[in-house]
């Protein structure tokens, strides 16, 4: 229970990967706010947790909304420790054909959509010396045809969380990354999912296997727990040993 008593905030936390770090930080005793446009899978997460798990609907590619979401995980918590930006999605597609406003979703909701949730916790986590821990992706350091509008997004994520370590330090704020690699939660699923992919990529994996929500969600555990409390500025890959090439 490394979190007893600690209050967090998950966008994307109603389903897929946000719902596993969701459910990770709640079984270390944390008082989670599960932030999404809809509810999903929330009523499992509450079976988990009881009063501890709590739904807040939020568009995080609108500031107003953010900021309304922080707002209520202070209020009913009477603190803010963390924010994990993971909210996202994805348009597959060439640059060349793909559509402008797709391009705009992804970069909207997995980039600004990021800093938006930072700008809002800012005022909130200096209060306890909380720390943001941003999702981005294996895709943020490696060429995939047809995945720019993602990868672009997710490259940007990791800079982001460097620029706001350095400049949040100041605030006693820790600012990190978590890029997982083939997960078979959310995204990750439909790629593990299908034989014919998953025969070529997982001859990538030192593991051998692609990796699972719980063990994303551990990571994210480890970077705003004590344990984790001398990291800053980094981008933790969790991806079982990816080789790109």
């Amino acid at each position: 229970m490394r979190l007893r008593g600690r209050a967090a905030v998950v966008t994307g936390g109603t389903s897929g990967l946000g719902r596993s770090i969701a459910e990770a930080l709640l079984r270390e005793g944390a008082g989670v706010v599960c932030a999404a446009r809809s509810e999903r899978d929330m009523a499992r997460i509450a079976e988990l947790a009881g009063d501890r798990a709590v739904f807040h609907c939020t568009d995080v590619r609108d500031p107003g909304s953010v900021d309304a979401l922080m707002r209520f995980a202070q209020q009913h918590f009477g603190r803010l420790d963390l924010c994990v930006a993971n909210a996202g999605v994805t348009r597959d597609g060439p640059v060349h054909t793909l559509d402008p406003k797709e391009w705009e979703e992804v970069i909207g909701t997995n980039l600004t959509g990021t800093f938006h949730c930072v700008q809002a916790a800012t005022p909130y986590l200096r209060q306890t010396g909380g720390s943001v821990v941003a999702i981005s992706s294996a895709l943020s350091t490696r060429v995939s045809e047809g995945a720019a509008a993602y990868s672009v997004s997710k490259a940007g994520i990791d800079m982001l969380t460097r620029a706001c370590a350095a400049e949040l330090a100041a605030f006693g704020i820790r600012v990190n990354a978590v890029a997982p690699g083939f997960i078979s939660e959310g995204m990750g699923s439909r790629l593990a999912d299908n034989d014919l992919v998953w025969g070529e990529y997982h001859k990538r994996l030192l593991s051998g296997r692609p990796g699972t929500g719980a063990e994303v969600g551990r990571a994210v555990v480890f970077l705003a727990s004590p344990e984790g409390a001398y990291v800053n500025g980094h981008v933790l890959e969790v991806n079982g040993g990816l080789r790109w090439a």
